[in-house]
């Protein structure tokens, strides 16, 4: 299935339909898909934001934001969403898609990639373990690392 980068008003507004979705089926909050769609373009046309989707109706989308490390001046990857329509999960679509979402931040000239998912997700997990992502400092021999967050 074919991956695309939204540079269009029209895709932009899927990606916020999309993103809502994703949002109400895990009860978080999300803003109206207009206001969605408006910002998630402004962030794209500033470049530090990827929007890609996939299929034709898209069926699925992934959200990256790009910044340079703290320490190097090397630009890395963080993966703010990638979300499947429920129906056309487990069909090999979250591969393809995270495939498209990497090859971009290479593209980019990022050199490293982080992302955030919860415990139980155990079907995005499988998803980040099969590319090599890893939830241990020192990739796979330190303790294991967390997430942490606080709305402010």
């Amino acid at each position: 299935m074919e991956t695309r980068t939204a540079t269009t008003r029209a895709d932009f507004e899927t990606a916020a339909r999309l993103q809502v979705d994703f949002n109400t089926e895990y009860d978080d909050p999300a803003p109206p898909a207009e206001e969605l769609a408006q910002h998630l373009s402004r962030l794209a046309e500033n470049g530090d934001t990827s929007v890609i989707l996939i299929g034709d109706p898209a069926v699925g989308h992934g959200i990256t934001r790009f910044r340079l490390q703290s320490t190097a001046d090397e630009l890395e990857a963080y993966l703010a969403e990638l979300y499947i329509v429920p129906a056309r999960r487990g069909q090999g679509l979250g591969t393809v898609l995270l495939q498209a979402i990497i090859d971009d931040a290479k593209a980019r000239g990022a050199t490293y990639m982080d992302l955030g998912t919860s415990e139980d997700d155990t079907s995005a997990r499988a998803l980040y373990e099969k590319f090599g992502f890893d939830n241990h400092e020192g990739r796979g021999s330190g303790p294991r690392a967390l997430y942490y967050e606080k709305e402010l």
